[in-house]
């Protein structure tokens, strides 16, 4: 069964980071990406090391999202590089194995293959910098109406872009939500291409949310993702639906989730009108059970010995006098 990590800029999104750092139950569940490059390193680390969590891929910086931009421009040389000396900086302090190379959205009337050029140096750059660290870097391809305008939104134009670079530190992250928008036949890609992609994102069709519903058979994919003995990660990259608490069943021990994956989780809260931590639902969860236990074997010892005391009383006739 291949081992998932979740999304904190999408799923834990209840809490301001680096708050929403979630001590997860049960420690198949790893932490995967958010944007973070306000805050230091050195914190970031901290906090990862009191949850026991292990960051294991983060993207370059996005730039300005507000005015369109998804990484840096692709005719932007420098920035671009500047970019990537940063998130080495950051890979290296907080112990990431693999960073996100954004190719950045195509400005209106740019030419595109004049941007491709630019970012293979921009990508052997990166290559040859992280090798120095033994990190990878990764390329993703995003469809067109999730990303407009970003330079590629096909698995084959990443998969083409990786051989054109032709350095051994890159691969293809290949998010299953996008490439059935786009592609489609995932069962190709996935055998078909087994060894070039080193990171894999998950998301229901066509709604983006928990991917137990939707189009697409995510148990059939993971069972032949083992069988062609991928060993990275599947991150979480989904939106929760309006009635899930984020990450809750994924969270759980793979044993455990197999039991109540189909279930509708709700959203209690505490007191204070605060979501409950994952932990808190765990431990109701657990008293209900127990108290349900207690219930049935003080019933039962009651039958068994004939106590009036412990058995539900009931109604006797008056007698007339």
């Amino acid at each position: 069964m291949p081992k998932f990590a979740a999304n904190l800029s999408m799923l834990f999104t209840e809490l301001p980071f680096p708050n929403a750092l979630p001590p997860l139950p049960g420690r198949d569940l790893k932490l995967l990406s958010f944007c973070f490059y306000e805050y230091a390193a050195g914190e970031i680390r901290q906090r990862l090391q009191e949850n026991q969590l292990q960051l294991v891929l983060f993207n370059t910086p996005p730039g300005d999202v507000n005015a369109g931009e998804w990484g840096s421009p692709p005719s932007r040389e420098k920035r671009a590089r500047r970019d990537i000396e940063l998130a080495l900086e950051y890979a290296c302090q907080l112990g990431c194995p693999q960073v996100h190379i954004m190719a950045g959205v195509v400005p209106p009337g740019a030419d595109r293959a004049a941007c491709e050029a630019v970012l293979i140096d921009n990508l052997r750059y990166a290559a040859e910098c992280f090798a120095r660290h033994d990190k990878r870097i990764l390329i993703e391809a995003l469809n067109p109406q999730t990303k407009p305008g970003y330079l590629y939104h096909s698995q084959y134009q990443t998969l083409a872009m990786v051989k054109r670079v032709d350095r051994p530190n890159l691969a293809v992250q290949l998010d299953l939500f996008h490439a059935q928008k786009v592609d489609g036949n995932l069962s190709h890609l996935i055998t078909e291409y087994a060894g070039q992609y080193r990171h894999i994102q998950i998301a229901s069709l066509p709604d983006r949310h928990e991917p137990d519903e939707g189009e697409i058979n995510y148990p059939w994919l993971y069972a032949l993702l083992d069988k062609t003995g991928y060993d990275g990660w599947i991150g979480c990259e989904y939106i929760p639906g309006q009635t899930r608490r984020a990450g809750v069943v994924l969270a759980l021990p793979e044993k455990i989730n197999a039991v109540f994956k189909k279930i509708t989780l709700c959203t209690p809260v505490n007191t204070r009108g605060k979501p409950m931590s994952t932990s808190a639902l765990l431990l109701i969860a657990l008293a209900s059970v127990v108290l349900l236990l207690l219930l049935v074997i003080k019933g039962a010892g009651a039958l068994e010995r004939g106590n009036p005391e412990l058995l539900p009383r009931r109604r006797h006739p008056v007698a007339r006098r």
